[in-house]
């Protein structure tokens, strides 16, 4: 039996560390957070703590470590919090072994990622690097990158070059498309459902406002396009839809909820304009109709030049040519910050958020190996 090399011994150990504890988005993310900055305390970097209060007015917290003066140079970015899982997965928080493989909740999306990040630092030691450094482990990325948000907010967080941790199989990731919702409700009149007349069917309305919509996607933004990514347009869709009240009363209410991923060159109020259109539309048909708009949430996408020193870094070091996802990331974030930010990580995205995710040993080893090599070109 080959004895593990101290470098992998050190990287499942981490690993295992991060993965025991429950950072599922819904708790406090306070107990990683603790760990995470007593080791970069022991190695030497300054540490912020941004805290503040979620919606349910849970202790949620940023992390921001610095070493060296002035702006960093490069900044490394780990979510620190993770997706739930299913009670039955048993063995979600402790870290398992199997066929060159480690599962447990997160060992993809990011903790493995960060394991790397650590064990690189460790590796490298800070007397090495002549240049600033940062690292940053956010909060609630997984329920809309709450946490880097706040630090957009407050203006924290600046770098020249990012490089943000998701489960990438070590491909560079320079675009990503934004992502955006919009809670639509649309209002009839109850009545009797035997006597039509005497009620609005706000059903019926979202039918054709639906109807509508469908149409827009497929012609006006299909029209609109970024090859860089597939499909190569702004994708819409309705997960969610509810209304009325009984199958025999005309129903006065229907809500759904509108989702656009828009590509970065379009702004993300372009689907906005349509849903807007699309209701000024139907009140010429039928003045009765009556519809409100809600906009949640708006987030652009990103799309780091290929030429950007750490995207080129980042290919030649793993040898995989750059490319794009249609989900959103953190990257846009640390980009409106100041960064030319990269997606990077160990791990397939297609194995996070389900029971037995997992990530290769063999990818944490190139992930620490190219991150130690990160740090010495960016910073040494």
């Amino acid at each position: 039996m080959t004895t593990p090399s101290p470098l992998r011994e050190a990287l499942t150990r981490t690993l295992r560390e991060l993965v025991a504890i429950d950072s599922t988005s819904s708790r406090s993310n306070g107990p990683i957070i603790e760990l995470l900055e007593a080791k970069l305390r022991a190695l030497g970097f300054s540490v912020a703590l941004h805290p503040y209060e979620d919606d349910a007015g849970v202790r949620k917290v940023n992390l921001l470590a610095t070493r060296g003066e002035g702006r960093p140079q490069l900044a490394l970015v780990g979510h620190s919090d993770c997706v739930p899982f299913d009670p039955a997965w048993t063995e979600a928080l402790v870290l398992t072994e199997r066929d060159g493989k480690l599962f447990g909740r997160g060992a993809a999306d990011t903790k493995g990622f960060i394991a790397c990040a650590l064990v690189a630092l460790e590796q490298v030691g800070l007397d090495a690097l002549k240049k600033p450094l940062l690292v940053v482990f956010t909060a609630d990325e997984e329920v809309g990158c709450i946490g880097a948000k706040r630090l957009v907010d407050a203006g924290v967080g600046r770098a020249r070059y990012a490089i943000v941790g998701e489960p990438t199989q070590l491909r560079p990731i320079r675009a990503n498309k934004g992502y955006c919702l919009a809670e639509v409700e649309v209002r009839g009149k109850e009545g009797h459902s035997a006597y039509p007349e005497v009620g609005v069917s706000a059903i019926f309305h979202a039918a054709r406002f639906l109807k509508k919509l469908e149409e827009a996607a497929q012609t006006v933004l299909r029209a609109e396009t970024d090859e860089l990514f597939q499909p190569p347009y702004t994708t819409v869709n309705v997960g969610m839809i509810e209304g009325g009240k009984a199958k025999n009363i005309i129903p006065g209410r229907c809500r759904f909820i509108v989702e656009w991923r828009p590509i970065p060159s379009q702004p993300t109020s372009r689907v906005t304009e349509l849903l807007k259109s699309i209701v000024a539309d139907l009140q010429r048909e039928d003045p009765a109709v009556d519809v409100q708009i809600r906009v949640t949430r708006e987030d652009r996408g990103v799309d780091t030049a290929a030429t950007s020193e750490v995207v080129q870094f980042l290919v030649r070091e793993s040898g995989n040519a750059p490319g794009s996802v249609p989900f959103g990331t953190e990257a846009p974030q640390l980009t409106a910050l100041g960064a030319e930010a990269v997606v990077f990580g160990p791990g397939d995205i297609r194995v996070a958020h389900r029971t037995g995710e997992f990530v290769p040993i063999e990818d944490l080893e190139r992930c620490e190996a190219i991150l130690e090599r990160a740090l010495r070109h960016f910073c040494g």
